[in-house]
This record gives C-alpha cells, sequence and structure tokens, in this order.
C-alpha cells in the first residue's frame, strides 16, 4: 500500500465527513447524510473517470472508498450533536485529500495521453467536483464560486505536476511536490482567510 493511496483513502474519509455535515446541518435525514457524505467523497474521482472512459469508475474498481465513505457518513451522522468541534481539524484533512486528488487526477489524465491543460483540468475536476454535486444537492453555492481559495490551489497544484514532468521530474517526485503545494496554500488560506479579489 503506497502513500499516495493512504493519503487518498484519508482526503475520502475527510471528504464523506465534510458532505455528511452538510447534510447534517441542513437537517437531512440519514439517507440525505449519505448521499452527501457519498458524492463529496468519490463524485470528482467518478467524474474523472467517465470523461477519461476509463469504465467502470475507480470507486467501483475498489469498493473501499465507498465503504470508507458510508461509515464515515454514519459516524458524523451518529455524532452530529457533538460533531461541531471537529469541524476545523476536517478542514486540515480535507486539504490534504484535495492535494492528493488533484496529483491522482491529473497523473491519471497524462497517462491518458490528455494534454497539459487537459490533465489540469482533471485534476481540479478531481478535487473539486464531488464538493460542487455536494453544494447543489445542499442547495447552496458552490464552496469553488466563493471567495476561498479552493480551486485555484488546484489550479497551481496541477500546472506545477504538470510543468515538473515536462522538465524530467521523476512522477513521484513531481506528484509530493505539487500535492504538498496544495495542502501548504489550502493550510495557508484557512490560516490567514486568504481570498480571491472579488466583483
Amino acid at each position: 500500500m503506497n502513500v499516495i493511496y493512504i493519503l487518498d483513502l484519508v482526503g475520502t474519509a475527510a471528504f464523506a465527513a465534510s458532505g455528511a455535515w452538510v447534510g447534517v446541518r441542513k437537517h437531512m435525514d440519514l439517507f440525505g447524510v449519505l448521499v452527501l457524505g457519498i458524492v463529496t467523497a468519490v463524485g470528482g474521482g467518478t467524474l474523472r473517470d467517465l470523461l477519461l472512459g476509463d469504465i467502470p469508475p475507480f470507486s467501483l474498481k475498489d469498493e473501499t472508498y465507498i465503504y470508507i465513505a458510508v461509515i464515515v457518513a454514519l459516524i458524523v451522522f451518529a455524532n452530529r450533536k457533538h460533531f461541531q468541534k471537529f469541524e476545523k481539524p476536517l478542514l486540515y484533512f480535507d486539504a490534504i485529500g484535495l492535494g492528493t486528488f488533484v496529483v491522482i487526477g491529473a497523473t491519471k489524465a497524462l497517462d491518458f495521453q490528455l494534454g497539459w491543460l487537459g490533465a489540469v483540468l482533471m485534476g481540479v475536476m478531481t478535487g473539486t467536483a464531488g464538493g460542487v454535486i455536494r453544494d447543489i444537492l445542499a442547495n447552496q453555492v458552490p464552496l469553488i464560486l466563493r471567495r476561498e481559495i479552493y480551486a485555484s490551489a488546484c489550479v497551481a497544484g496541477g500546472f506545477l505536476l504538470v510543468i515538473l514532468e515536462h522538465l524530467g521530474t521523476a512522477r513521484p517526485i513531481a506528484a509530493i511536490i505539487a500535492a504538498v503545494t496544495v495542502i501548504i496554500v489550502r493550510l495557508l488560506a484557512i490560516r490567514y482567510d486568504w481570498a480571491l479579489p472579488k466583483s
């Protein structure tokens, strides 16, 4: 079991928790909480695989991802009255998942012979599309359309990965550098409340 896979599972758990927590805050029933947890955790990667023609998608080839999403969503629902104190730490795990998902999405796109822009877009989609689906289902403005630095961190990480690979950097090293960049940018944005300019 390699480091990227372990981080991928950690990110899946964090995304599932964030999705389930949105469901709890919207006063959804258990089914609604489970749906939001699952789509947040695997929605981005599933959409990426469908666009790349990699069928069945990763979450059905390795059902560990869905099991983790369901278990985490159930834990959040069962502890909904006490979960708020975990909301801040959850943002840090979410940042880890974001960085990992971007790298996995971009490298998979490169393996499918997509160009540099396509690879970056697939990386961003892997990291953010699940959250977009979650927010739409929860009837709220998607996080990536708000002022927070989120998708922009994914774009930076995706471009960095593509550039490093173009310069001949070994993929494991390029992946780690890109993932760490996304994580650091996202954590700094949380810590210092960074945001892009708005109209």
